[in-house]
């Protein structure tokens, strides 16, 4: 076993410990999308900090907590918080919460961030259930030797975001008169925020979004045989398409549309 394994062993212990109940669904929340930390009932938080082995962000909007509790029934570990490539981690690092909660028993996980729109049909607000995306990150999180307890050397990634998880969200938009779109999200290094030009090149290729996150997750997470659904919240037209950008406005849109993310992220852990 590789020294990784031994550092999520450890970290998923001291979580087991302090989380009650395997949980059904772990959320990871994106940029300024941290107001879902507050949803669990009956809940024990715990800062990243206090967790063996266990990155942290330097990042506004990324709060750094573990919160465990009970969402619409289901006992639920909150990620209130990540880590990026573009602040110097390497991708094993990026996903270890990802592996964590796998290896504590969490057969589902809902990835969300805040992304920039590149489908000329979005509008900012716009909530994004991931299709598929293309990783753009010029590397990947299962590079290195494998170590056979995550999962197998070639996994299969035919269907990254589970079709049974996204229409369980399209259910939920649809009974609480919620608007959901689908699309493509590309994943992308960062920092700095994409040129027009790459984002014409963006829309070439097929992406509907473009962020700086989840593709390695998710990657991790159906190494590990997670289920994974993916959120966008658009929070900014791309460059060149309206006008320039700043994460202040990022967290702000996210904030305007915080009710509508909460309501379909309760409705969707309900079905689950």
């Amino acid at each position: 076993m590789t020294s990784m394994w031994q550092w999520v062993e450890d970290a998923a212990a001291a979580v087991r410990e302090r989380s009650g109940d395997v949980p059904e669904v772990a959320v990871v929340l994106g940029s300024g999308l941290g107001d879902f930390a507050d949803a669990p009932t009956d809940s024990v938080s715990v800062p990243y900090a206090e967790l063996p082995h266990w990155p942290t962000s330097s990042v506004p909007g990324h709060a750094g907590q573990l919160v465990c509790g009970n969402v619409a029934g289901k006992r639920v570990a909150v990620l209130a918080g990540r880590v990026h490539f573009y602040e110097g981690h390497d991708l094993h690092t990026v996903v270890f919460a990802t592996r964590v909660m796998a290896r504590i028993g969490v057969k589902n996980i809902i990835l969300t961030n805040a992304a920039g729109g590149i489908n000329a049909a979005f509008a900012e607000g716009t909530l994004m259930v991931i299709d598929d995306h293309i990783n753009l990150l010029g590397s990947n999180p299962l590079i290195g030797p494998n170590d056979d307890g995550f999962g197998p050397r070639f996994p299969d990634m035919t269907e990254v975001y589970s079709k049974r998880l996204r229409a369980m969200a399209d259910a939920t938009g649809e009974a609480k008169a919620l608007p959901v779109m689908h699309g493509i999200y590309a994943a992308m290094h960062g920092p700095s925020y994409e040129t027009p030009a790459e984002v014409r090149f963006l829309r070439t290729i097929g992406a509907d979004a473009v962020g700086m996150s989840t593709a390695p997750e998710a990657i991790a997470a159906r190494h590990m045989g997670m289920q994974v659904l993916g959120i966008s919240c658009i929070t900014n037209m791309a460059a060149g398409m309206r006008k320039p950008l700043n994460h202040a406005e990022v967290m702000e849109t996210a904030r305007r549309v915080r009710g509508s993310f909460i309501s379909l992220l309760e409705g969707i852990i309900e079905r689950i």
